[in-house]
C-alpha cells in the first residue's frame, strides 16, 4: 500500500469520527444582542519637536504678544495659565534646573542651540531653565539682538508655560527665566 492511500483513508476516518460525534448537536441560535463596533478616533496631527516649531517660528514671529513692563522688562504667559505662575517664576519659586549661554551666537546658531536645549530639557523632565542672551553691549547700537527673537521662539514652543526676565542676581536684563512644561 502507499503513502498516497495511508493519507486518503486517514482524512476520511477523521472525516467519520468527527461526523459520529456531531451527530445530534444543533448550532447555537443567533444571538438577539447587537455587537458593537468601536469607532476608530479620528488622526491626530505628529506633534512637531521644537527644533520644527522653531523653524516654523519665524513666520508666525509678528502674532506673539509680550508683555513688556517698565524698565524694558518683559515677560510672557501661555494663555490657561495662572497670572500667580508668573509671579512665582518671577520671584525665583523654582530652582534654575538647565542652562544656556547664548552669547555671541548668530541668530540661526542661536536657534539651533535654543532647540536642542529645550528638547534636552523636556526629555530629562527639567521644569525650569536659565536662558542667557546677552544685554546686546557688544552688539552694532548696543541694542539686544537675540532678546527679541528668544522671546517670539519661545513664545511660540507649545512646551513653554511662562518665561520672563531673570531676577538682577540671576543676569538680569541678560536672561531669561523659563517655565517648561512637565511630563
Amino acid at each position: 500500500m502507499s503513502s498516497k492511500d495511508d493519507t486518503t483513508n486517514t482524512e476520511i476516518d477523521d472525516e467519520a469520527l468527527f461526523r459520529a460525534a456531531m451527530q445530534g448537536v444543533a448550532p447555537l441560535t443567533a444571538p438577539d444582542k447587537t455587537v458593537l463596533t468601536l469607532k476608530k478616533p479620528a488622526p491626530r496631527p505628529r506633534r512637531k519637536n521644537l527644533r520644527e516649531q522653531l523653524s516654523d517660528a519665524d513666520a508666525e514671529s509678528n502674532t506673539v504678544n509680550l508683555e513688556i513692563g517698565a524698565d524694558d522688562e518683559w515677560s510672557f504667559l501661555r494663555p490657561g495659565v495662572s497670572r500667580q505662575t508668573l509671579r512665582r517664576l518671577k520671584r525665583g519659586y523654582w530652582r534654575i534646573q538647565h542652562r544656556l549661554d547664548l552669547h555671541r551666537l548668530t541668530q540661526e546658531a542661536a536657534k539651533r542651540q535654543l532647540a536642542v536645549f529645550l528638547d534636552e530639557s523636556l526629555e530629562r523632565n527639567i521644569r525650569c531653565v536659565q536662558i542667557i542672551h546677552g544685554k546686546g553691549l557688544n552688539s552694532k547700537d548696543h541694542m539686544p539682538v537675540l532678546k527679541n527673537r528668544i522671546g517670539s521662539w519661545l513664545a511660540q514652543c507649545h512646551a513653554v508655560l511662562a518665561f520672563c526676565q531673570a531676577r538682577p542676581e540671576d543676569g538680569g536684563r541678560g536672561a531669561v527665566m523659563v517655565l517648561l512644561k512637565g511630563r
